[in-house]
């Protein structure tokens, strides 16, 4: 066993993100991480699919990085407390591994192989496959793997077949899946795809043991641009009773569900008869605009909750989800709406973050 002296000690934050999108995980968490009061750099390579924060304090990565909330970030996938990178020999890549696990005194009770979401990366699985149960088995032998180590994981993130970084996730702190990817079947029902933008919202936003309440038959809702009808298709199979609002054509059978009124209207201008359970927007306009009308929904208290896009510009994109995130939370403040509010770039977004808000009273 490693001297205390001779430690490997973490001091890295690793984040997953979607390829494109380095430079706003890194903007997002060099912001966060000022507003906390830490000192850092933030590290990224374009379209490789992960952002590094290392950490420039006396304080150890793992404080930082239980003050750094996942469920707060909007670009990460994933959030890890992690090592510095391996570069791998390949006729021996498994004792560095072994190596640096034993001197950093980690102990988990699993073990999870992950790739950027690339075509290079999704090339590892292979080479995966074959260290899995060696790597498994070795590591248990030395005693870093077993059952009760407090729910902890750790992280190989295989950058290519030459390095690969460790990391540490802890309950409650990150996603539960690998990769942080949500990944959905499409309903061959379904009008368009970006109904998979939805359900993967429902998912992401709700516990799953609150659907039966939360998101139940009888419900009303509004679909504001509603057109082609992915986004209400996924309303009426949870058997709610949908606004359709859009000057466009609805397409399959959502009109002869009896389910759906369409009303060829503006989707900003459209006021509701009476108060609803859900509206739901994928208007394809400014973010700001998009914010101020569901803003004006929610101080009208118009509905019990929201889930809307926010279609991003192609510089700047955590600025700008950023200024509208904390202008809405400041107007919702200052007219007395308590609510919860929660931002994702999810996986079955692109150019977009999906927007959560839930009225508490």
């Amino acid at each position: 066993m490693s001297s205390l002296a001779d430690r490997v000690v973490p001091d890295q934050l690793l984040f997953y993100c979607r390829p494109g999108f380095e430079a706003d995980v890194a903007t997002e968490v060099a912001e966060r991480v000022e507003r906390l009061g830490w000192r850092g750099r933030a590290e990224f390579i374009e379209q490789g699919g992960f952002a590094c924060f290392v950490v420039d304090d006396e304080r150890p990565a793992n404080e930082l990085h239980r003050q750094l909330k996942f469920e707060q970030l909007v670009f990460a996938r994933q959030s890890l407390v992690a090592l510095a990178p391996l570069e791998l020999n390949r006729d021996d890549r498994m004792s560095p591994i072994l190596a640096q696990v034993m001197a950093s005194g980690w102990s988990f009770e699993s073990i999870w192989h992950e790739t950027p979401d690339t075509n290079e990366g999704k090339a590892l699985v292979g080479l995966i496959k074959a260290l899995t149960r060696p790597l498994e088995s070795a590591l248990r032998k030395r005693g870093a793997l077993r059952r009760k180590a407090g729910g902890r994981r750790l992280h190989l993130f295989w950058m290519d077949g030459d390095f690969v970084q460790l990391g540490m996730s802890f309950p409650g702190n990150r996603s539960e899946l690998s990769g942080g990817i949500r990944r959905l079947r499409f309903p061959s029902a379904a009008p368009s795809r970006s109904t998979l933008k939805l359900e993967e919202a429902w998912h992401e936003f709700i516990p799953r043991d609150e659907w039966s309440v939360r998101l139940a038959e009888g419900m009303q809702a509004a679909d504001l641009g509603a057109a082609p009808g992915g986004w209400t298709w996924q309303l009426v199979a949870r058997g709610m009773h949908v606004f359709a609002i859009d000057n466009g054509p609805m397409k399959g059978d959502l009109i002869a569900t009896g389910m759906v009124e369409h009303l060829r209207e503006d989707g900003f201008v459209w006021e509701p008869p009476y108060r609803l359970d859900w509206l739901v927007c994928d208007i394809v306009d400014k973010p700001a605009r998009v914010t101020a009308m569901v803003q004006s929904w929610l101080i009208r208290r118009w509905c019990r909750e929201a889930v809307f896009n926010l279609k991003l510009p192609m510089k700047r994109r955590w600025e700008e989800v950023d200024r509208c995130l904390v202008l809405l939370g400041e107007a919702l403040e200052n007219a007395g709406v308590r609510t919860e509010l929660r931002c994702r770039h999810l996986y079955h977004d692109r150019e977009e973050v999906t927007v959560h808000v839930r009225l508490l009273d």
